[in-house]
């Protein structure tokens, strides 16, 4: 096979079996060549550098640099093409395939995939193609049907699921207590939830919530 056929993968991915595995899928394919591995979001940024490889395929959880920063730093570069990276992730909640997408991957796996399926994103997105498995390109859409929580709703969202007050919750952001109930108000309204409780597991269902890991 002629070389200009085969397509050049980085892999990012702090679990060595995980990276161990992605490198056996993607080597058993003729047309595939894994260049290098990455086990944080700094090495996989200096790979990418150096290597400038046809696609990167990144965990979204990493040491150093998240995925997600990872995504946002490599696609804000002046560089021609852009960056193709697949996002590949133990969770497949809303707000992470939104996040990774905006940012810039063409691609979303939950890790899990079959081989086929991680040869044939690795191929289309190389080719320029988004690639979403039926699952995925689903809760994108139930996803953007939602109305987006701003910034500042989701610290304050954040914090309300921290155990905090309205009181502490202004204290800690340096805005008035009756700001705070505008921001919980509008928190409500967005999530078409009835109370603080029903707030949290929604968000925590769609993966709005930071969770210590």
């Amino acid at each position: 096979m002629n070389t200009t056929n085969i397509t050049r993968v980085l892999i990012a991915d702090d679990h060595p079996v995980v990276l161990q595995g992605l490198t056996a899928i993607l080597r058993s394919a003729k047309d595939i060549k894994v260049v290098a591995e990455a086990t944080d979001g700094e090495q996989a940024c200096e790979l990418y550098d150096q290597l400038s490889p046809d696609v990167l395929m990144l965990d979204l959880r990493m040491p150093k640099k998240d995925g997600l920063q990872v995504v946002t730093e490599l696609m804000s570069r002046p560089r021609v093409p852009k960056p193709r990276i697949i996002v590949m992730s133990t969770y497949r909640s809303e707000e992470d395939i939104r996040r990774a997408l905006a940012a810039g991957a063409k691609g979303y796996l939950v890790k899990g995939a079959s081989p086929q399926q991680i040869r044939e994103a690795v191929r289309r997105v190389a080719e320029g193609e988004v690639f979403l498995p039926a699952t995925i390109a689903t809760k994108l859409a139930e996803s953007m049907s939602h109305p987006e929580l701003s910034k500042r709703e989701l610290e304050v969202l954040q914090y309300i699921a921290n155990g905090r007050s309205n009181k502490e919750i202004g204290t800690i952001l340096y805005i008035s207590e009756n700001t705070v109930r505008g921001h919980v108000k509008s928190i409500l309204t967005k999530l078409d939830a009835m109370g603080r409780t029903e707030a949290i597991a929604i968000a925590t269902k769609r993966g709005l919530l930071h969770t210590s890991e």
